[in-house]
């Protein structure tokens, strides 16, 4: 099973819709076993990954939401299914514009019970939402088979629940 909806595949899609040319400093926020962090390295990026329970030597132990790095010293950052889980969006959100250069990238995606919410907590993170996608089919086809396979996932409460892609832009 793969680890996120949609795997590599939606991996290099994140990637891709980001802009950033290879040689560009990427950090892996929630990067848990690194299949992001070597996938970004095979592409020619300098890439890190961080994560509560790393599951690579990839990874760097550490909480995203107190990041150990300084300020402005990356040109993207990714994350996936990894936000909703810190319990705190808010502050995830803070710590990537804080360690983004100004113009930098954010791409993620995640599950949540509030679009409008999400994207308001964004915005007064200080981006700039450039693309912003509904992949809920994908995130649910994802949730069957884990519960099909007795795989740990954390569910949001709440009937509806969307998974969503942003593409954003640090101001």
């Amino acid at each position: 099973m793969n680890t996120h909806p949609g795997g590599e595949k939606h991996s290099r899609y994140l990637i891709e819709l980001s802009f950033l040319a290879p040689g560009s400093r990427v950090l892996d926020m929630g990067a848990g076993d690194g299949s992001t962090v070597t996938l970004l390295r095979k592409l020619g990026y300098e890439a890190v990954g961080i994560d509560l329970s790393p599951r690579s030597a990839d990874v760097a132990s550490g909480n995203f939401l107190h990041l150990p790095y300084p300020e402005e010293c990356f040109d993207g950052v990714i994350s996936q299914c990894s936000f909703f889980v810190s319990g705190d969006v808010s502050g995830a959100l803070a710590e990537a514009a804080r360690v983004l250069r100004p113009g930098g990238k954010l791409v993620f995606s995640d599950v949540t019970r509030d679009v409008v919410q999400l994207l308001s907590q964004v915005r007064q993170s200080g981006f700039a939402v450039r693309h912003l996608e509904d992949l809920t089919p994908a995130w649910q086809e994802f949730y069957l088979e884990a519960l099909w396979t007795s795989q740990d996932c954390t569910l949001p409460t709440g009937k509806a629940v969307q998974y969503v892609l942003f593409v954003c832009e640090r101001k």
